[in-house]
């Protein structure tokens, strides 16, 4: 293994079927993840998930606590402190609904997955514990569908905490997967007497790792990662704290990187705009060694 790149085998034939004009892009689906941190004496570690190998989309995969978009988060105000919602709208290229549903769905997924709510009382407080019956059958409810996030937080009295995030870059799947996502990433800390759980049905394992311990991990084959994994790791590595990787969230280009695929010299190049560690050549015709994964190239977003 050259690294721990996420591959799936059935890659070249789906990228000749889109070079050929065989394959039609699905729409992707827009979708939130979070890059949890909090600070160590040996500075910040970020909070990750490895996806159950049984996973139909990038199963044993080191990932970040995040999923798709509730459509119920598109048409209902909430409760709302931090920039506002116009000012989300242009930070993450969408409209004031959609940056409303996709804000909640970052803050969702983190409560779903991890545990942790960036959510509080008022606009200058956050819970603490959120650990309990009551709680937990809360957050089930959210998981199943059974009650939307605004729901959630009007039965709690609570307002989101959308100043706790930052915007930190968007990647959209590549055109010739079966799933895709739209993805828009943030970061987040922490929030001081909260505590994060493996609380995610999809996760067989969560830990808190130094983003240089976990790309190591990567270079070395010994976690499976996809690129805007691998890619935020090296991004955080200049911050010595998470407050200084939220500060610097601000100014990240949020352009969207989408991985192209193209003709060239008898082969496709498959090619990740501004990620040249992720490119990828693929013979034009099929080769007896794609029978196996191919851990070199790329993944989706």
């Amino acid at each position: 293994m050259a690294n721990g790149q996420w591959y799936p085998p059935e890659w070249p034939d789906r990228i000749r079927a889109l070079a050929d004009g065989a394959l039609t892009p699905v729409t992707p689906r827009r979708a939130a993840t979070v890059l949890l941190l909090k600070d160590t004496p040996d500075g910040p570690v970020v909070h990750m998930l490895r996806r159950r190998a049984s996973m139909a989309f990038a199963g044993g995969a080191y990932a970040y606590p995040g999923g798709g978009v509730d459509p119920r988060d598109d048409d209902r105000q909430i409760r709302w402190a931090g920039p506002t919602r116009a000012w989300w709208a242009e930070r993450l290229g969408v409209d004031a609904a959609g940056a409303q549903a996709i804000v909640c769905a970052a803050v969702r997924e983190t409560y779903e997955e991890a545990g942790v709510l960036l959510a509080g009382p008022d606009p200058e407080s956050v819970v603490g514990d959120t650990t309990g019956d009551d709680w937990e059958a809360d957050r089930a409810a959210l998981v199943a569908r059974e009650l939307s996030f605004a729901e959630f937080l009007d039965r709690r009295g609570l307002v989101l905490r959308s100043d706790l995030l930052g915007a930190w870059t968007r990647w959209i799947t590549p055109e010739f997967e079966a799933r895709r996502y739209d993805t828009w990433f943030f970061v987040a800390a922490l929030p001081e007497g909260q505590r994060t759980r493996n609380a995610s049905t999809e996760a067989d394992r969560t830990v808190w790792i130094r983003p240089e311990e976990a790309a190591a991990g990567y270079d070395k084959g010994e976690l499976l990662m996809m690129p805007p994994t691998v890619a935020t790791l090296r991004q955080l590595l200049p911050y010595r704290t998470a407050a200084e990787a939220l500060a610097a969230a601000p100014a990240r280009d949020m352009t969207p990187v989408l991985a192209r695929a193209r003709l060239q010299d008898g082969e496709i190049v498959l090619s990740w705009p501004g990620h040249d560690e992720f490119t990828k050549h693929v013979p034009t015709a099929p080769t007896p060694a794609e029978t196996t994964a191919d851990t070199t190239g790329g993944g989706p977003a």
